[in-house]
């Protein structure tokens, strides 16, 4: 609800200790040479198949989901917790984050043959939707000019071409959303208009006109380019009404800024707890590198900032779960919260000195994952232009 001046009326949910307990002693399990062992097999890494089955057996993967379906059917702020706790704990979600927020446009936009046939298979583990084909290389963030089609044959099929890069996790999906254009742009009124959303069975896909291919990169996010090359798919993959499906994507892009957000929080924990340790326990000159001030308050700076921005997080969640409007909230705690994180690693990474880079303390590692915050699944100059046009009133800047 709104009160009398427009803003939010709403609590901030609770702070659900038992997922966090519950995760944390999942997480011990898998220290961080469990991690730094993933990234040395080739070509880029390896995926954390322990992790993610640990964490799909406990039901956390499948936190989001109705119960009707299988599923716990806990609110967003729970399901940010489960993400955060797990960056706290110095291990990674982004090996299975995607299914969270993925799978949010078939419960809300699937049909009811749809949600019954796959929902329950991706809450029990038997199907794994980590995939998400909407980046292309040459579109990037202008989801509007996707270059990939899917081509209407007949009444029972679409044939797919087209290429989509920073596909991660594709190769060890079983499904993939696929967000295609169905009507030629010059045949649209808006360019929002005629984008298709498909779920596409990569068990069938693969070999058939769908090549997957590992893309390295400096983290092990397992991610990949898919290749379509007359793809043939059936009509019964497309996910709500044709032409529709930029707004379909939109529907979920608050949830993913959201829980992304949580992932942000517990990486900024992750490093002010390992500083702290650090500055008190490190002797120089006769006396704790934590006394001194260009040491103390960069670390305290990011410790106040980061609980800021926990706060900016928390009322989107608030929002999100009463069915309130919440995309400028959400565009900014995503914002505020990888902007805190990573000041507080670069205020780890500086206590640390020459140590942050020896892969013994994980500095290294959480440090190069945490830098992707600022540029994926958003990037900070378009969740500025965001706010500028649509909070703020400002003429549009692309």
């Amino acid at each position: 609800m709104r009160n009398g001046n427009g803003a939010a009326a709403i609590e901030l949910g609770e702070d659900w200790p038992e997922i966090r307990e519950s995760v944390a002693k999942i997480c011990e399990g898998y220290p961080g040479e469990y991690w730094r062992d993933l990234e040395d097999q080739p070509p880029s890494g390896s995926y954390p198949t322990e992790f993610v089955q640990a964490l799909t057996e406990a039901g956390y993967l499948a936190a989001l989901i109705p119960e009707e379906y299988g599923g716990a059917g806990l609110p967003v702020r729970a399901a940010a917790v489960i993400l955060e706790t797990i960056h706290h704990s110095g291990c990674s979600a982004a090996a299975c984050h995607a299914q969270m927020y993925i799978m949010g446009t078939l419960l809300r936009h699937g049909s009811a043959e749809q949600k019954q046939e796959y929902l329950p298979k991706i809450a029990s583990g038997e199907l794994r939707l980590q995939a998400f084909g909407v980046t292309e290389p040459t579109t990037g963030l202008d989801t509007t000019q996707t270059k990939t089609k899917a081509e209407k044959i007949g009444n029972e099929h679409y044939l797919v071409n087209g290429q989509k890069v920073w596909t991660s996790r594709a190769a060890h999906s079983d499904l993939m959303l696929l967000l295609a254009r169905t009507t030629p742009a010059d045949q649209v009124k808006k360019r929002t208009d005629g984008l298709s959303v498909f779920l596409i069975d990569l068990r069938e896909a693969v070999g058939n006109g769908c090549e997957i291919k590992p893309l390295e990169a400096m983290i092990n996010h397992n991610t990949t380019e898919v290749f379509f090359d007359d793809l043939k798919i059936h009509a019964d993959t497309l996910i709500g009404e044709e032409g529709k499906g930029f707004r379909y994507i939109l529907d979920g892009m608050n949830a993913e800024r959201i829980l992304i957000s949580g992932e942000s929080m517990g990486d900024a924990r992750f490093f002010i707890e390992k500083a702290v340790a650090y500055a008190n326990d490190r002797i120089v000159f006769g006396r704790p590198i934590g006394q001194n001030q260009g040491v103390q308050f960069p670390i305290a700076h990011a410790h106040a900032e980061i609980e800021a921005a926990g706060l900016m997080a928390r009322k989107a969640a608030a929002l999100f779960d009463a069915g309130e409007e919440c995309g400028a909230e959400a565009n900014m705690a995503k914002h505020l919260c990888a902007e805190a994180t990573w000041e507080a690693a670069e205020a780890c990474m500086q206590t640390f000195g020459g140590f942050a880079f020896a892969r013994e303390y994980d500095i290294e590692r959480k440090w190069r994952e945490c830098r992707v915050m600022r540029t994926a699944p958003v990037s900070t100059n378009l969740i500025l232009a965001y706010i500028g046009q649509h909070v703020l009133g400002m003429p549009r800047s692309f």
